[in-house]
């Protein structure tokens, strides 16, 4: 199967573009994502969104006519048409500016600042980078860069990739089973219909996967919650984490992670059932 042609220079003229949009910070949905994490919090209005939690409000609802057959909205309207079938969330960096309080109206303001490509191992790769902005009134609470990168399908000949070790010494550990009812309230609570997720068929016979993909956001969610299951009294100031490998319904898995010496970060990441690494992330608390 030959990879379809990427126009760089097409692709580059969506630099630039920019959308927003206002939601509600309910605390319904905050207290869905609680019970999801099976964290035993009730919040309510006034209390602080906990880092992360944003990522549940300002749905991207496209009209079912504007659906494409991965589940996800039509390229070519705010992200650029990149041909490339497969679309993962590739990594973010994140700034907690201000706290943002449940109960009140905020605004996300968005523009894509870069698309590049490279060449991988199995293909081209296209990558997009999407800074957002999370306001509530005047106060800007969240500044993020949220990384999202497009392949092509591998040939069916291709040799099953080596995964890289990831790191043994762990002060933090916490299992995860991701069986299909987690992914589904994720993909419920985030508006996500991304097929990879929830449609097994899709997934195993059209994507070439062996399971349902585990959400990148929600592993790095579960990475800042073991965080704050450890450390309960720690802010978290800034947040970055980047995607290795994926992860599925079919195997468990741990988050994992460990202080520094200097007591001012975390070291965090993901590993599967045979101890490879699938994410990779730094949190500097306050």
């Amino acid at each position: 199967m030959s990879s379809p042609s990427l126009d760089i220079e097409l692709l580059k003229q969506w630099i630039g573009r920019r959308e927003s949009g206002r939601d509600l910070v309910h605390a319904s949905h905050a207290n869905a994502l609680a019970a999801t994490l099976d964290r035993d919090e009730q919040f309510g209005d006034g209390d602080a969104l906990p880092p992360l939690w944003h990522w549940v409000y300002f749905w991207s609802a496209a009209p079912a006519s504007g659906v494409g057959a991965d589940g996800h909205a039509k390229r070519g309207g705010f992200l650029p048409p990149v041909p490339l079938p497969r679309r993962m969330w590739a990594g973010g960096r994140l700034s907690f500016v201000a706290p943002l309080p449940i109960g009140v109206a905020a605004e996300k303001e968005s523009h894509i600042v870069d698309v590049s490509m490279k060449e991988g191992a199995t293909g081209p790769l296209a990558f997009v980078t999407v800074e957002h902005r999370v306001r509530a009134g005047a106060t800007t609470c969240i500044v993020e860069q949220h990384d999202i990168v497009y392949r092509d399908h591998p040939a069916a000949d291709a040799p099953a990739s080596k995964g890289k070790p990831a790191p043994t010494d762990a002060q933090w550990i916490r299992r995860i089973d991701p069986d299909p009812v987690l992914l589904f309230r994720y993909s419920a609570l985030t508006f996500n219909g991304h097929r990879i997720h929830y449609d097994r068929s899709y997934v195993t016979g059209v994507e070439g996967y062996p399971g349902l993909i585990v959400h990148g956001p929600l592993i790095a969610t579960l990475l800042m919650d073991l965080l704050h299951r450890e450390l309960p009294q720690r802010a978290v100031q800034t947040f970055s984490f980047r995607a290795v490998s994926p992860l599925f319904d079919i195997d468990s898995f741990t988050v994992n992670g460990k202080l520094a010496d200097d007591g001012r970060s975390a070291v965090l990441w993901a590993s599967n059932a045979r101890g490879e690494l699938a994410m990779q992330a730094e949190a500097v608390l306050d």
